[in-house]
């Protein structure tokens, strides 16, 4: 087995002989996507030229599997291939040389991505990537196309042709930047016909290709190479000082942990509602070493200000990122919000020049103009992105984009791409290959929605019903490991998403789990800054924690008691909304309050004297907090009947002490589920529906009321009781 420093060498012989040359192929894909010093998320493609049988004719036929438009090598599964006839795809080159308007970037070109649908074998669905000439083209059995930051470092370099010489002896070929496509899979194979002992070719600006007739060979002189060309940067950046004077050495200091949170808590919110004009983003920061070497250093404004060069980057990282030039060492977090107000206004008036300028009559309409990689000295990165997935893919593709701009440096001098060639990229991805292919949103997207009491109840089932919709939810209980088992629920189900995970509170997926106690203004404040820090800010709060005061055994509730009933159900309620109200100005984006009340609330009875009036109190103080956060946030809430099931007010004890006051008959072994049966059902037979009451009925309220469904409904409470206070009236 061979040992590399730069890169993990993963190949199982054993495993590989157990799988068939399909499962091979995806395998290999799997262990070089798995090691992002190899590929960046989603970046590059393998492919593999096998033999197979027609369905129609029963011959054999050559058969490439490449991967599709979208996918990720690390992930891959057979899927994610497509299968396309060779034979088909090299008569291909004929069709195209006919047409009289063929070239790079031109019609010809395009019309060609149309026609690989015409080369799929055996009906498979899978879109084919853009890249599929490359594949198809070269000599090779087995091709991979990778995206390494060390071989993207010389391809980004001034130098490029030069130091690949220099580099690999002879070994890889070069070819300028051309943007994916028929063109250059012509260029690379006239490459390969004239020198048919080149096995590898850097493509300038953009990454490298290499191949070989067997499958694990090509696996390691992928590995080869990139660890030729990682050995060479390090060296050289080692000669010239490291990371003591990497970009020009540092000009400002790192803040500390504590002051590095007080100021993001206090410019995410704000700096959230700013990026989000067109459609709301989610915002995953970054502040390990790494970025904030490059964002510290003297170097930074002017490296940052050239942009990108790999276009699989900008596609995220839109062409160049936002540099903000605050002191982190004078200024204050009043003064870093303005910098940053300046900084958006003249980063949108920008993008919009260089659209005007490069634009073409077919393209696409202007994206949103606001930057989605912002860089603070001492903070570090704030990436955004339309969901919690895509923030940290643009956290990692800039992490990516600095990485090669440290190693072009180190060896040559970095250059971004000419940016004519970078809009055409950018807007011939953005409608031919990639993002058109995405999947309608759903109703929550883009939404961050606080569920406080999310560890069990109707807290827990409002939490996972919300998210089955597209919402990142954030799990509040009292019970931090509640909350955290609940946004780990939604997590495992959903799964954590793809790019780096971040760090600090931003490494969450689509669901955190938090403590906070709503009776403690400092704990909603605290709470509510880690979801501002985790994701940017929020939208939307459900408050469903609530406790019930139970009498003694004279009937008399304790004043104690009395005044927890209150603290929870109405104070905590009240000041949950009046510090997310200070989040939800700043931000000005709009949102939504749902408060818990109770059917109890309009029903005289004995035994719930506490809890009946602290939920009248509730149903009033929605109203009251409709007017107060008007315009900006709708309030209403949801009164439910009795919910037994899965409710943490409902220990065994409590269960046992209800049946006993109703007269219904148990025995002291009786399992609590079947207790539970019983009471739920007593409580039913109340209603007009004669049904149980269940978590997910009053789950379905608190969607209503946090969707746009509802969205000129404020100040009410829906009733969620099957009919009992009518039932109450006959």
């Amino acid at each position: 087995m061979k040992t590399y420093r730069h890169v993990n060498y993963l190949w199982d012989d054993a495993k590989a002989a157990s799988l068939d040359p399909v499962g091979r192929l995806v395998y290999r894909s799997n262990i070089l996507g798995g090691d992002q010093r190899v590929t960046n998320t989603g970046g590059g493609n393998t492919s593999a030229k096998l033999v197979e049988t027609d369905p129609l004719t029963g011959k054999s036929a050559d058969v490439l599997w490449v991967k599709g438009s979208g996918g990720d090598l690390r992930t891959s599964t057979r899927e994610n291939f497509s299968s396309l006839y060779q034979e088909r795809l090299l008569a291909m080159r004929g069709l195209y040389k006919a047409r009289s308007d063929r070239g790079l970037k031109s019609a010809a070109e395009d019309d060609m991505v149309g026609m690989y649908a015409h080369t799929t074998f055996n009906l498979n669905p899978r879109a084919p990537s853009i890249d599929t000439p490359l594949h198809s083209f070269l000599p090779g059995r087995h091709v991979d196309h990778m995206h390494p930051n060390a071989i993207i470092s010389i391809a980004a370099s001034a130098r490029c042709e030069q130091l690949t010489r220099e580099i690999f002896a002879g070994e890889m070929a070069y070819v300028p930047w051309m943007r994916p496509g028929f063109e250059l899979g012509l260029s690379m194979r006239e490459i390969s016909e004239k020198s048919p002992s080149i096995r590898a070719i850097m493509m300038g600006q953009h990454g490298f290709i290499s191949w070989d007739d067997d499958e694990k060979a090509c696996y390691q002189r992928t590995l080869d190479l990139i660890e030729r060309a990682a050995v060479y940067i390090e060296g050289k950046y080692a000669a010239k000082g490291g990371d003591a004077a990497a970009f020009g050495g540092a000009r400002h200091a790192t803040l500390s942990p504590e002051r590095r949170r007080a100021t993001l808590a206090a410019i995410l919110p704000w700096l959230r509602g700013q990026v989000s004009r067109e459609k709301r983003l989610i915002g995953t920061v970054q502040d390990d070493a790494a970025i904030l070497r490059f964002v510290n250093s003297r170097e930074a404004p002017r490296l940052a200000a050239l942009g990108t060069s790999c276009p699989d980057h900008f596609l995220r990282t839109k062409i160049k990122p936002l540099y903000v030039d605050w002191n982190p060492a004078e200024d204050d977090a009043a003064a870093l919000k303005a910098k940053l107000a300046d900084g958006l206004e003249a980063y949108r008036r920008d993008y919009a020049a260089y659209y005007a300028k490069h634009r073409h009559p077919n393209s696409p309409a202007m994206r949103d103009p606001s930057p989605t990689v912002i860089l603070i000295p001492g903070i570090g990165m704030v990436a955004w992105g339309k969901d919690k997935s895509e923030s940290r893919v643009t956290a990692e593709f800039y992490n990516c984009a600095v990485e090669v701009i440290r190693g072009a440096e180190a060896i040559d001098t970095y250059i971004a791409l000419p940016q004519q060639e970078a809009f055409d990229i950018e807007y011939w991805l953005l409608e031919e290959a990639k993002l058109k292919r995405m999947p309608a949103e759903k109703e929550l997207a883009r939404q961050v929605i606080i569920v406080v009491g999310a560890g069990s109840g109707i807290g827990k089932e409002t939490a996972h019903r919300l998210s089955r919709e597209g919402a990142h939810i954030v799990c509040v209980d009292l019970n931090e490991a509640a909350a955290q088992a609940a946004a780990k629920e939604i997590t495992d189900k959903f799964g954590l998403g793809i790019g780096v995970a971040g760090t600090g509170l931003s490494s969450c997926g689509p669901a955190l789990g938090l403590p906070a106690n709503v009776t403690d203004r400092a704990s909603i404040r605290r709470m509510l800054d880690d979801v501002a820090i985790a994701y940017g800010g929020f939208d939307s709060i459900c408050v469903t924690a609530g406790t019930f005061a139970t009498s003694d055994t004279t009937g008399h509730i304790p004043d104690d008691k009395w005044a927890l009933t209150f603290a929870i159900n109405v104070t905590g309620s009240y000041l949950v909304g009046d510090e997310a109200a200070k989040t939800w100005r700043e931000q000005g984006l709009r949102g939504s309050l749902v408060l818990t009340t109770s059917a109890n609330a309009v029903v005289a009875k004995k035994g719930s004297v506490a809890y009946d009036t602290s939920k009248a109190a509730a149903n009033h103080l929605v109203r009251e907090l409709a007017i107060e956060l008007a315009p900006l946030v709708r309030v209403n809430g949801v009164a439910p009947a009795t919910v037994v099931q899965g409710s943490a007010m409902f220990p065994r004890d409590r269960v046992i002490g209800s049946l006993a006051k109703y007269n219904i008959a148990y025995t002291e072994d009786e399992e609590t589920a079947s207790l539970v049966r019983k009471l739920a059902q007593f409580y039913a037979d109340r209603t007009l529906t004669r049904a149980a009451i269940t978590p997910a009925d009053q789950a379905e309220a608190y969607f209503l009321l946090v969707s746009q469904r509802l969205s000129k409904t404020t100040g009410q409470v829906i009733t969620v009781d099957g009919g009992l206070h009518e039932a109450f009236l006959r």
